[in-house]
Parts: C-alpha cells; structure tokens; sequence
C-alpha cells in the first residue's frame, strides 16, 4: 500500500546520482540483508515511516526464507514522489545495507547493485575489503561496527538501529531529526525513554563512525 503526506524532505541529488538523466519518478530501492531477529524488517518500516512524514510515497515488506531466528531474510523499502506501482522484491536497489556480514559467505549482497549504488555493512573491516569480497567496483562502500556500537549503547546486540545512521551518512535519504523524532513517537511507551536515547545514541555515532572507501 502506498502512502503520502506533503513536504517532501529527500536529497534528491542522491536518486539523481543513481538513475542518471532518465525522466522517470523520482525512486529510491533499498535492500536490507539480516537474519532473522536482527531487526532489518523494523529498520525498513523506520526508514520508510520516516520519508513518509516528508511527504514521500512509500512501501518497507520482508521476504523471509525458512521462518526461523537466524535465518537469512531481506526487507524492502521504496520512497518515491510519485505512487509506486511495483509489488515485487527490490532486485536492483540503489543502495544495499548488510546487517549481518556473515551473510556475505553465502549470499551475493551486491547483486543487482546499481553501478553508482551504495553498500553498507555491519563489520569491523575497511571498506576496501569489502569492495574485494564482493566484487562491487564502481559504487561507494561503506564500513560500521554496528554490532559493537550497540553493545556499546544498548548493552546488546543489536546493529538495525546504528546501520540507519551510517545510511543517512552515505546517502542523505532521510534526516537525521527526522528519524530520531520518529522513534520517539513509535517506541517511547513500547521501550522506554533509557532504551529510546541509546538507540538514537546509536544512530548518530554510527553516522559519525562509518567509513567510506
């Protein structure tokens, strides 16, 4: 179901960037790769809500593999300023956000990614590794240790939330405020205020940490 509100708040240099000069809708495609309880569902729906509040169209689903923890999953999110017509999977996003590097083992992460696309990831090792490990030459990549800033922050394992600061530094997709505003209002009474101010300590150090290359 697509969704729209007004004001629109998008950098849209970045979507420019990503389809080049084609007259199209303005459509930003972002796949998150996770397993299963690592939250990548809950980081599409926040990234998606967060547009949303600006103005933007917008869609975030899961497509999970066998139903279990630990099981390696993918969510969507489309943000448009037109409505989104597309029902399917995001098979050649812009930007691709790997929450769990292990999954890098089994699964092609850069598959379908744009050549002026963006790859973020989950991992203590420098961009130019990961460029090496997957094979993905012409975009940017991006390093965070997600995993350490929120044992860091929230005392557990739990990268979904810092991995949405390091993407509005590679991308500039949504606002920072925005987004901290957002999970104010959809967590405050469900978490608490201590559990709220680490996640978005969580955010804005992954922004600050993550590494380009």
């Amino acid at each position: 179901m697509t969704k729209r509100i007004i004001f629109a708040k998008i950098d849209w240099t970045f979507v420019k960037n990503l389809q080049g000069e084609r007259k199209m809708a303005k459509l930003i495609e972002v796949r998150f790769h996770g397993r299963g309880g690592q939250g990548a569902k809950t980081a599409a729906q926040l990234l998606a809500e967060t547009a949303l509040g600006g103005g933007m169209y917008i869609q975030a689903f899961p497509e999970y593999g066998p139903e279990r923890s630990g099981a390696p999953m993918r969510a969507y999110t489309r943000i448009s300023d037109k409505p989104i017509n597309l029902h399917c999977g995001v098979t050649s996003p812009g930007v691709v956000v790997v929450i769990d590097p292990t999954i890098m083992d089994t699964v092609d992460v850069a598959e379908g990614l744009r050549d002026k696309g963006i790859l973020i990831v989950n991992t203590e090792e420098k961009p130019e590794k990961i460029r090496e490990k997957t094979n993905f030459k012409k975009g940017k990549v991006f390093t965070v240790n997600a995993t350490q800033i929120s044992l860091d922050t929230l005392g557990r394992p739990m990268p979904n939330t810092p991995m949405l600061g390091a993407l509005i530094k590679a991308t500039g997709i949504i606002k920072m405020k925005d987004l901290e505003e957002k999970l104010k209002k959809k967590f405050l009474k469900k978490i608490g205020e201590k559990a709220v101010k680490g996640n978005i300590d969580a955010i804005e150090r992954a922004y600050k940490e993550a590494k380009s290359g």
